[in-house]
């Protein structure tokens, strides 16, 4: 009986270790696994586990690639990222751009984004949607929509956007299509490596007469760094820009992830630092 009591115990206590290990796991993961925003050209949702205000600034040098995050020259960003409470994530962006030949542009701005699906924890699959408003750098008005999923686990992350903009300006397209991909890997702790690409302007698939030149792609790889016990992240990504489909029209100043002008096949690199105002 009393052999019988010892191993029941020693079997409570094993099982009971474990799973105290694993919740240690999820408990010192989560600490560089819940970066506000990993990824350059994609906006994910936050959540009450999630690091709640923060504030990033990112820069960008691009060739033959000009607009937001692609500027022929150097790019600027300030940006604010918040959880409202209710699964509700506020983004808002200023953009500054600095153009090889002289001059400077702004463009702003801001959305709220809604969990639909998920959102109440950090880990595991989450579904959103959301509005705002922009101002592009010919001041343009433009309403936007954002549909995002993302799916967070300890080694690996995953993020989708598809965005639609529809702006205030009858020489502009009907609705324009952005999407965008994102996949990190975690390598070491708080090191994620990974890729990202980006789809812009896809509705020049079918309209010949595209108004920002045509559908162009990007893709190249992604880093991302979060300490643990620190209040900054970083984050790296950029890559070859080239056109999937030509238009004739001249390309109007919409605020772009890789630019809405460009002569011919370019590039961008992007970075970005993250202060996160509560850790």
């Amino acid at each position: 009986m009393k052999k019988t009591v010892l191993i029941a115990a020693c079997i409570s206590v094993a099982f009971f270790s474990k799973a105290q290990d694993k919740t240690n796991l999820v408990a010192s993961g989560s600490s560089f696994n819940l970066s506000s925003q990993p990824f350059l050209f994609a906006v994910n949702t936050l959540t009450s586990e999630n690091q709640k205000w923060n504030v990033h600034y990112s820069g960008s040098y691009a060739e033959r690639a000009s607009g937001q995050f692609g500027y022929n020259g150097l790019g600027q960003q300030f940006g604010v990222k918040g959880y409202l409470g209710s699964r509700f994530t506020l983004y808002a962006t200023a953009s500054l751009g600095f153009a090889n030949g002289g001059g400077i542009n702004s463009a702003q701005q801001a959305e709220v984004i809604r969990g639909l699906i998920g959102g109440n924890k950090a880990l595991g699959f989450r579904l959103g949607a959301g509005l705002g408003l922009s101002r592009d750098w010919s001041s343009t008005a433009s309403a936007i929509s954002r549909i995002t999923a993302s799916f967070d686990e300890q080694r690996w992350r995953l993020l989708g956007n598809l965005r639609f903009e529809k702006a205030f300006d009858k020489t502009r397209d009907k609705l324009d299509f952005i999407s965008a991909i994102g996949f990190q890997h975690r390598i070491n702790e708080g090191w994620y490596l990974g890729f990202e690409a980006l789809g812009q302007d896809l509705e020049g698939f079918w309209e010949k007469d595209e108004a920002e030149g045509g559908a162009k792609v990007m893709i190249g790889p992604s880093i991302n760094l979060s300490p643990k016990q620190s209040k900054l992240s970083f984050s790296l990504s950029g890559g070859p820009v080239f056109y999937a489909t030509r238009s004739s029209v001249v390309p109007s100043e919409a605020i772009r992830e890789i630019g809405s002008v460009a002569s011919g096949n370019g590039y961008t690199i992007r970075a970005l630092v993250n202060f996160n105002l509560h850790k």
